[in-house]
């Protein structure tokens, strides 16, 4: 039986893995995807006033409208975005992630990175791909501590909100993320 599952779990390994990896990365802007992350800013400021008060402080916005998540024992995760400042995209990137432990199922969410400073915004730019959990401070914005975000308790460099969650996904175990700008 014990080598019955260790042979599932390396199936469903390279499966996801397979499936996550095989779009190009430039096909990005070549599919118009720049319209996506735009519509699920609108989406979100809709429901999350404390969004669009961070918009309008925020440096630049990472936006990653479609984050597809799936596992079971070993998971992943990818999706691409862009990055918006001024009301205009300036760069394409992708989010990356693997994780090991009990887990299991499939999910699709999305999620908004608001640089508040300049040093955040410094940080995406000049390093090799931006580790979450590594560099600025992040703050994930939830639905109660949303109605509480003003003009003067924004005090952290990065503020994250994730919608738009579907699916299910369950378990517990380590997790490393990756974001990376796209060349193109």
């Amino acid at each position: 039986m014990r080598k019955y599952t260790r042979g599932l779990v390396a199936i469903v390994a390279v499966a996801i893995s397979s499936i996550i990896l095989s779009a190009p990365p430039a096909a990005l802007a070549a599919a118009g995807v720049d319209e996506d992350p735009t519509a699920a800013l609108k989406k979100l400021y809709a429901s999350e006033p404390a969004a669009k008060l961070l918009s309008e402080k925020a440096k630049a916005i990472l936006v990653f409208p479609t984050i597809v998540k799936a596992g079971f024992m070993v998971g992943a995760h990818y999706g691409e975005g862009v990055l918006i400042q001024n009301g205009r995209t300036v760069g394409h990137y992708n989010s990356l992630a693997g994780s090991y432990g009990y887990q299991a199922g499939v999910q699709t969410y999305g999620y908004a990175l608001f640089l508040m400073n300049d040093q955040a915004l410094q940080y995406l730019d000049r390093s090799d791909g931006w580790e979450i959990g590594v560099g600025p401070s992040i703050v994930v914005v939830d639905k109660g501590k949303g109605k509480s975000v003003t003009s003067t308790t924004l005090t952290k460099d990065v503020y994250a909100f994730i919608f738009n969650q579907k699916g299910l996904m369950a378990g517990a175990g380590i997790q490393g993320s990756k974001i990376t700008k796209v060349s193109q």
